[in-house]
């Protein structure tokens, strides 16, 4: 009956204690909740949510996208969610296809976007990687600002130009020169910032690039000084396009 499908459908989306409010009385997140509700009481075979947290703040947002993501699991309909948002795609998706320009870039699971991307934009847009260009010297090292980097990925054609993607927080930065040169450059930083749980630092190196590096809060060095980065080679990731 209508009045069973509607307990069920109201108490799936925790809303039974606010059945007989209006819409005016409830809060941003009810109001979500509300509406993916009216959305699961006609069973659709796909569900199409198209940026459905960008008016919550982050707190609201970070639940609803876990409550979403529940709803899901439970209804196992299909849902193509829309979102500009990575925490959000990383969070509620099993498939996440990266648009560019109207066309997918890639399309695969969040940790292969995440950790395997194929190319400078998904990189960029995916995590907010470091992206530096170099020159290959053979299928899987890249001269770039006077060092050399052992990278993975993608086989390079040596002489060519190569462009390697690397996560802020995969870089080492240490006042000490490391015991290997491998993947060591020397650096100037230019920007320290304190973040709480970690410190967010911006590094200039010999060619001028500049490159992040996020490091545990006790790694406090001040702006002005110089400092080696170690780029652990399995984390250079060498992009194809």
């Amino acid at each position: 009956s209508i009045g069973k499908k509607l307990a069920a459908i109201l108490a799936t989306t925790k809303l039974e204690p606010l059945a007989q409010r209006y819409p005016g009385e409830l809060s941003g997140g009810q109001q979500q909740r509300v509406a993916l509700a009216r959305a699961l009481i006609v069973e659709p075979q796909t569900l199409l949510l198209d940026e459905p947290l960008s008016n919550l703040d982050a707190k609201l947002r970070e639940e609803m996208r876990f409550e979403i993501r529940r709803l899901h699991d439970e209804y196992r309909y299909t849902t193509v969610y829309v979102t500009h948002d990575q925490s959000e795609a990383m969070t509620t998706a099993d498939l996440i296809a990266v648009m560019n320009g109207g066309k997918i870039d890639q399309l695969g699971t969040p940790e292969d976007i995440y950790a395997r991307p194929e190319s400078e934009f998904v990189a960029r847009f995916i995590g907010a990687s470091n992206v530096v260009k170099g020159t290959a010297l053979d299928a899987t090292h890249v001269a770039f600002a006077g060092a050399t980097l052992k990278v993975v990925g993608a086989p390079l054609t040596p002489g060519q130009s190569a462009v390697v993607a690397i996560r802020q927080h995969d870089i080492g930065l240490s006042t000490q020169a490391p015991a290997s040169p491998e993947n060591a450059i020397k650096a100037v930083v230019t920007r320290q910032v304190y973040l709480g749980a970690a410190r967010d630092y911006m590094v200039e190196v010999a060619d001028g690039t500049s490159l992040r590096a996020t490091t545990p809060t006790e790694t406090n060095v001040p702006k002005g000084s110089e400092v080696w980065l170690t780029l652990p080679p399995e984390r250079c990731r060498a992009l194809s396009r």
